[in-house]
């Protein structure tokens, strides 16, 4: 019997037609198995993002001994209307970008630690209403810097920005303009005021800089690409030891005896420091990173904050100059040296942006600010809260 050659031409595009079908399947499901681990990293990161909010840096800023309530209901009131307006506007349509909710998501609680940043160098000086009126100036204008350095907004930075992990866009960023808020509004008294901790006050500071140690990787990483996890894991970790061990060393040394509050700030620069060049730096380099952001930030709290409180006239109650602003601004210069093909120039513009808008837009926004008054008494709690000592 005679095989018809167009009925064995149709059996045979039929069954690749199948194969070709099976194999279009079994990529599709590959894809989609592949988007949905990743969603479920990012997820697992974004809750370790947020445990460093809440409990990180609301425990990192209990450690004025009469203040603890009113640090814990800032924080949860700056991180609760951050993440909502950041939503709002992000979503709108001032920015046409596809990013999933969970990236929207995580975008958003960098906006909050910015802020969070922000409003530590004026702890304990505005009335608690008053928050929120900085969370909603600010972050407008974190976001407009963030568009500018980060998704090239007006054209100004062409050829990209190294920094991952948010030394400039966030940690520089929030702390200048806390900064620049606070150099508009401290009043004479706020500067002859103490700022008062006791020993209880001191472990609940250093129970939530341990927490955000611990965290740190999840922040850097949160959006890097799968592969390049392991390694950004591992040097922020190897940054955090090497500001560690050189914050106990500078502090026994020029104290002669060790400080707690460098404990609980001056350990996690490294972090800081190492967020621009998480994922390009070798382990040796993020070690170095990680003694020099933390030799910065010690020195700034032992020796140059008391100077740089006479000099601007100002109040950093929480020292977010010596935390996250030099060792912030140290990790984005550090990109000149670490990542291959950087351009200088596009690097050093987008650093330059970010402190003369930090400035300038802290400094308005703490002019406003003090048009609703300030606290009768500076770090104490029984102002407007009940049962408060």
């Amino acid at each position: 019997m005679k095989k018809n050659p167009i009925i064995s031409g149709i059996v045979l595009i039929s069954i690749f037609s199948l194969f070709s079908s099976f194999n279009i399947f079994a990529q599709t499901a590959e894809v989609n198995n592949y988007t949905s681990v990743l969603q479920v990293q990012q997820y697992e990161r974004a809750i370790h993002i947020m445990a460093m909010l809440l409990i990180g840096f609301g425990f990192l800023m209990v450690f004025i001994k009469k203040y603890g309530r009113s640090a814990l209901t800032a924080t949860f009131l700056l991180v609760s209307i951050s993440i909502p307006l950041y939503f709002l506007i992000h979503t709108s349509l001032l920015f046409n970008e596809s990013k999933t909710e969970i990236e929207e998501l995580i975008l958003a609680e960098f906006s909050a630690a910015s802020l969070l940043i922000a409003a530590g160098a004026v702890l304990g000086r505005l009335k608690m209403f008053q928050y929120l009126i900085l969370g909603l100036l600010f972050i407008p204008f974190y976001m407009l810097n963030e568009w500018i350095i980060i998704e090239n907004g007006f054209g100004i930075i062409k050829d990209g920005f190294a920094d991952t992990g948010g030394s400039i866009v966030i940690h520089a960023y929030g702390a200048l303009f806390g900064l620049a808020v606070a150099m508009s509004m401290t009043t004479k008294k706020e500067l002859e005021e103490p700022i008062e901790a006791d020993a209880t006050s001191d472990r609940y500071s250093v129970l939530g800089s341990m927490v955000l140690w611990v965290f740190w990787p999840s922040f850097c990483a949160a959006l890097v690409p799968v592969e390049a996890i392991p390694h950004t894991v591992v040097n922020v970790f190897i940054a955090l030891c090497g500001s560690t061990l050189i914050t106990y060393f500078l502090s026994f040394w020029i104290r002669g005896k060790i400080y707690i509050a460098d404990i609980a700030n001056a350990t996690l620069a490294g972090g800081v420091a190492i967020g621009s060049t998480c994922d390009h730096a070798s382990h040796p380099v993020a070690f170095l990173i990680g003694i020099l952001a933390g030799a910065i930030s010690t020195v700034g709290f032992a020796v140059v904050q008391q100077k740089q409180q006479k000099l601007i006239k100002s109040v950093d109650t929480c020292g977010v100059t010596n935390l996250h602003g030099l060792p912030g601004l140290m990790g984005g210069f550090a990109t000149i040296f670490v990542v291959s093909g950087l351009n200088v120039s596009s690097q050093v513009s987008g650093i330059f942006i970010t402190v003369i808008s930090s400035l300038i837009f802290g400094f308005l926004t703490g002019k406003f600010i003090k048009l609703f008054g300030h606290r009768n008494e500076a770090y104490i709690d029984a102002e407007e809260f009940l049962d408060a000592e």
